[in-house]
Parts: structure tokens; sequence; C-alpha cells
């Protein structure tokens, strides 16, 4: 029977792949990766040999159709990102909602994400959160921060090394920058590190030392 197979990939930590989530993209006719370079090592690493074709941000829009039309011909197919589960800051969404809509079975495999363990090692209430991702680049992202600022709820975001300092800055600007804050950098790498501190105290240290790596930034909520 055709179907839809949401596989979360590790986030860094090969070891972190489930042995469900290799069965399945082992005996699926077709693997939807978000960059075929990188996912092709994660697939030779376990002697995966199922054909890929590239399924991003870019091109999503434009092959959805294709894909549906494939699955509806009997295909089953598996959609992983380069590293995560799918549709969470990355493509999988617009799949899924056009094989709902064309009833199509769907079933996502439990596994990696990135802000869970970054939640869960913060230190901060995690019984409710809000997942924010990443932020807008520029347009609606003042007015986005103008919105979070009341949030009593725990924050999750994600980052990047480059515009960290500057998201940071505006967190303390609007958040105030006594607000309570985690940032762990490169999960289940090598070199994983979690910071924790007040904004400022965060900030001082990313000053002094350059970021490098992905970020996943957790906040404190309003009290």
């Amino acid at each position: 029977m055709s179907k839809l197979y949401l596989v979360p990939t590790p986030i860094g930590n090969l070891e972190d792949i489930t042995l469900r989530a290799i069965k399945v993209l082992k005996e699926v006719d077709l693997i939807l990766a978000e960059d075929t370079r990188t996912s092709g090592k994660l697939l030779k690493h376990f002697e995966i040999t199922t054909h890929m074709h590239s399924h991003h941000m870019h091109n999503e829009h434009k092959t959805v159709n294709n894909i549906v039309q494939r699955l509806k011909n009997g295909e089953s197919i598996a959609l992983i990102s380069d590293a995560g589960t799918p549709a969470i800051s990355d493509p999988g969404f617009l799949l899924t909602r056009a094989c709902i809509e064309n009833g199509i079975e769907i079933e996502c495999l439990p596994g990696a994400t990135a802000f869970v363990p970054a939640l869960v090692n913060s230190g901060l209430p995690n019984d409710k959160f809000v997942f924010e991702g990443f932020l807008p680049v520029k347009k609606g992202r003042q007015t986005r921060l103008i919105l979070l600022a009341e949030e009593t709820r725990t924050i999750i975001f994600y980052e990047s090394p480059h515009k960290l300092l500057k998201t940071l800055t505006h967190f303390a600007e609007y958040f105030g920058s006594d607000r309570s804050i985690s940032v762990s950098r490169e999960l289940t790498k090598l070199y994983e590190e979690t910071i924790r501190g007040t904004i400022s105290e965060v900030i001082e240290h990313f000053t002094q030392k350059a970021p490098k790596g992905e970020f996943v930034v957790v906040v404190s909520g309003k009290k």
C-alpha cells in the first residue's frame, strides 16, 4: 500500500537514528531528501541504497503534485530533512497537507528533534512552552518580538551563529536583559555546549567567544 513516511534523522550523532527509521528507509520506493549530498552520507553509513530525489524549500511547491501522483500510483515514499524531524523548521508541511487532502496515508516516525533536548536540559519550565523556530529576518520581526514579550510560557527559538548576537540583543531590548535564558549549540555532537544565565550574561559570553554551530535558544516566559 502506498504511504508517505515522515522519517526523523539524527541532528548530529548518527547513533540517534532508530532501527525502525533504517528499516523504512531501506524498504520504501523513494526517499525525498532536503539535500541529497548530505543525506547521501547518512544512507551510505547505514548501507541504504534506496533512490533519492531532492525536495527542499525552493522546489517543494513545484514537486508536491508529482509526488502525490506517485503515491496514488502505489509507491511508498519517505521524506527526510538534513537533520531532525521533517516539517519542524524544514520542508514537510506542504506535502503532508496535500497527502491528507488526497486521502493518502501518512505515518510519522518518532525521533530526533533539536528543540526537545535543548528545552529539557535548559532548567526552565517545560510543562508549557511555545516553539517559534526562526524569527523573521526583517519584515515582521519587531511585531513578533513585541507579541512574545508578553508570553508567559517558555519560548524556544532556532538561530544561526552569524545572527545569534543580534537576536540576543533584540531579546534584551524587548524581553529585558535580566530574563533567564539557555543557549544550546551543536547538540549530540562532539562540541555540544549549553550556556545558561540572564540574557545580558549570555550576550557577554558570546561577545567574548564567537558563536559557532547551530543554536537552540530557550527563553523563560514573562513572570
